[in-house]
């Protein structure tokens, strides 16, 4: 079988057991057979060549239909092992799936286009798919949909999310008169903590209509609506001049053809003296296609970047890096959390959603969760106009009280 031989060449870290759709067994890697054994059970026999071709589409998709089980296990223990960083964390699953990706990207590349259309309906696929799930898995106190700051393991989802919203409040280094972009604000958290902490005027923008109206009955509540307003409006038609500009979890969405574009764009709403902070999921591999299932299921049109795709088009939109964080190791205890939570909910979800969606958001979470232990990271990027405009010739105004 020679997906059994793919497997067995890939597999250094662990083991498993592959079962066929007619019940044959292959011992994959390190198998200890006192114990059971974590067993990845097909169910059609097509997908001996599918998990071959395109392994990184057809895992998940035939997962969540049912088409495969896991035994001795759950998906999130299975994806732990197989991304495991000595096994298919790092680098090519085999030349098969290699050659289709880089034929995918190419294709990619040439015929998608995140223009305003086109991001509009894809952020209201993912956005818009129903406010209970998200109730069921973000924090309750931000409804934070990005990476948490986690400065003990042991940390509610809670406190890692506000520890992340200091960390780039301090960053930021506002004044009280600042006005503020907020770049794909979700539903609104930084902006409200901003206005809270600090007093400045934020105007936070979305393509997801759920969520600026999220944002603006919650700024009503809070009795913050003369200070918070929110459009929904794409980045590219924004007017006016803003002393800081903040966008987390955004440049995910863009694809990299568009990085120039949106740093070009900040460049231009930057007053002078101001500065931008810019907090994304990157990857540590070469430029590549997207995920296809994460692409299909999840998030349309989303890409990953990587480090160079990045500093590149900073340097052609003419900001300057004035600060460059990498966060390592807290994403995937953020998407732990989540999916804790979420799967508590599960008999709620599969009610309203179906076990297909219950199974497709599991395997979502799971998956990310492992990438983010092998290939995966977070950049926060600060980036201004000129050297005057650097809050402090150290970093001291970020780390000391």
């Amino acid at each position: 079988m020679l997906l059994a031989k793919i497997l067995n060449k890939k597999i250094k870290f662990g083991g498993f057991i592959l079962e066929e759709a007619n019940l044959k067994k292959h011992s994959i890697g390190l198998v200890n057979s006192d114990k059971n054994i974590l067993t990845l059970k097909l169910l059609k026999k097509n997908l001996n060549w599918k998990l071959v071709l395109l392994p990184e589409l057809y895992l998940g998709e035939e997962y969540f239909k049912g088409n495969i089980e896991i035994k001795n296990g759950s998906i999130y223990d299975f994806l732990y092992l197989i991304l495991h960083r000595e096994n298919f964390g790092r680098g090519k699953v085999n030349p098969l799936s290699a050659i289709l990706n880089s034929l995918r990207y190419s294709l990619s590349f040439l015929t998608k286009h995140n223009l305003i259309g086109a991001s509009k309906r894809n952020a209201m696929h993912h956005y818009s798919r129903g406010e209970d799930i998200y109730d069921w898995m973000l924090d309750k106190d931000h409804r934070q949909y990005s990476c948490a700051y986690f400065k003990d393991i042991n940390e509610t989802l809670e406190q890692a999310q506000t520890n992340k919203l200091e960390l780039i409040l301090r960053k930021l280094n506002l004044k009280p008169n600042d006005t503020v972009l907020d770049i794909g604000c979700g539903w609104g958290g930084l902006s409200r903590y901003i206005h809270k902490k600090i007093g400045c005027q934020v105007h936070g923008i979305s393509l997801a209509p759920n969520q600026i109206e999220y944002c603006k009955n919650k700024a009503r509540e809070l009795r913050m609506d003369n200070a918070l307003n929110y459009s929904v409006i794409d980045y590219r038609q924004v007017k006016g001049k803003f002393r800081r500009i903040v966008n987390v979890g955004f440049l995910e969405h863009t694809s990299p053809k568009f990085l120039g574009v949106f740093f070009s764009k900040v460049n231009e709403l930057l007053t002078d003296d101001g500065l931008c902070l810019t907090h994304t999921i990157a990857s540590v591999e070469p430029p590549a296609p997207s995920n296809p299932f994460i692409e299909k299921w999840i998030f349309p049109g989303g890409k990953v970047p990587t480090p160079s795709q990045l500093t590149k088009n900073i340097e052609k939109s003419g900001l300057i890096i004035s600060g460059f964080h990498s966060l390592i190791d807290h994403y995937n205890y953020t998407l732990d959390a989540w999916r804790e939570r979420f799967l508590k909910n599960a008999n709620k979800a599969k009610e309203k959603y179906g076990e297909d969606f219950v199974r497709m958001w599991d395997f979502y979470l799971s998956s990310c969760s492992a990438a983010f232990k092998s290939n995966l990271l977070v950049h926060q990027i600060e980036t201004v106009k000129n050297f005057e405009s650097v809050p402090s010739r150290t970093r001291d105004y970020i780390y000391i009280k």
